[in-house]
């Protein structure tokens, strides 16, 4: 009877623990998705804040001012422009003539939070006729060590349709 007892008793405890770990693990998935939630969030309005600079300053400054040191530029026709080939590429560049903007549609983090790319659509409007060219576009993003992110790669792909 005895033994029957604690066979009950440590059959109650063994399900009390699974229990238990199920909602202990469940919760923790779920804060470590609300937290990845909150970095993307993040990292999308960072893309927002580089869009809004190019609307307000010009392409060039935005771009200068949030490209990595090591950042690469890919354009059609063009071998990938890397490093400071990429700022004096953007140097040479009138963007006077132009308006450039994007909105950026989804995100992502990686799990160590500091890698993250961003993609969406762009707007191309040029100032001198009244027309758009609308495009896709995906940034690639890397966290500094003083937690401000820096776009590692940026590409983009003409035509997208409304």
């Amino acid at each position: 009877m005895l033994k029957k007892r604690w066979f009950k008793l440590f059959i109650f405890l063994m399900v009390v623990a699974v229990v238990f770990l199920l909602v202990w693990k469940k919760k923790e998935h779920v804060n470590i998705t609300e937290d990845k939630a909150a970095k993307c969030l993040e990292l999308m309005n960072v893309d927002r804040e580089f869009s809004d600079m190019s609307k307000e300053k010009g392409m060039k400054t935005a771009y200068i001012d949030f490209i990595d040191s090591n950042g690469v530029m890919l354009r059609p026709n063009q071998m990938p422009i890397a490093g400071a080939n990429a700022i004096d590429y953007l140097i040479q560049q009138d963007d006077g003539a132009y308006a450039l903007s994007w909105e950026p549609q989804h995100a992502e983090i990686s799990e160590s939070g500091d890698m993250g790319f961003t993609y969406g659509i762009y707007l191309l409007h040029p100032k001198s006729i009244d027309t758009s060219v609308y495009g896709t576009y995906t940034n690639i993003w890397r966290k500094q060590q003083d937690g401000k992110w820096k776009l590692l790669l940026n590409t983009s792909n003409e035509g997208v349709g409304q």
